[in-house]
């Protein structure tokens, strides 16, 4: 496991999903993510996590895989009401899965 990549994959998905978050926050009413969030919350994980494949020189089928598998727990604390917990978990276990991948390329010094 490369510890390196883990913490860069969690803070890059982080932030990338941090950003989204407050952009789509501040864009759209509140009514539209009770109407669409089942939609837009995973549909901007999964663009987080292309990013952070592409960033971190990571194959993009197997991370979207990692991340299709670490949001599973995410939607259950959605449903009992814990979002933010499932956010967290949902970090955590994709950093853990990202560190477990090989790069296809180097990182840029």
């Amino acid at each position: 496991m490369d510890t390196s990549l883990l913490w860069r994959s969690a803070l890059i998905q982080l932030v990338a999903v941090g950003v989204i978050f407050a952009a789509l926050a501040l864009l759209l009413p509140h009514s539209f993510f009770d109407t669409w969030g089942w939609l837009t919350g995973p549909a901007a994980w999964m663009l987080c996590a292309a990013l952070t494949a592409r960033v971190l020189g990571l194959p993009l089928g197997s991370t979207l895989l990692g991340a299709l598998l670490a949001g599973i727990p995410d939607a259950i604390c959605v449903l009992i009401g814990l979002h933010e917990l499932g956010g967290v978990i949902a970090i955590v276990l994709f950093a853990l899965w990202c560190a477990r991948l090989p790069r296809r390329r180097p990182l840029a010094a």
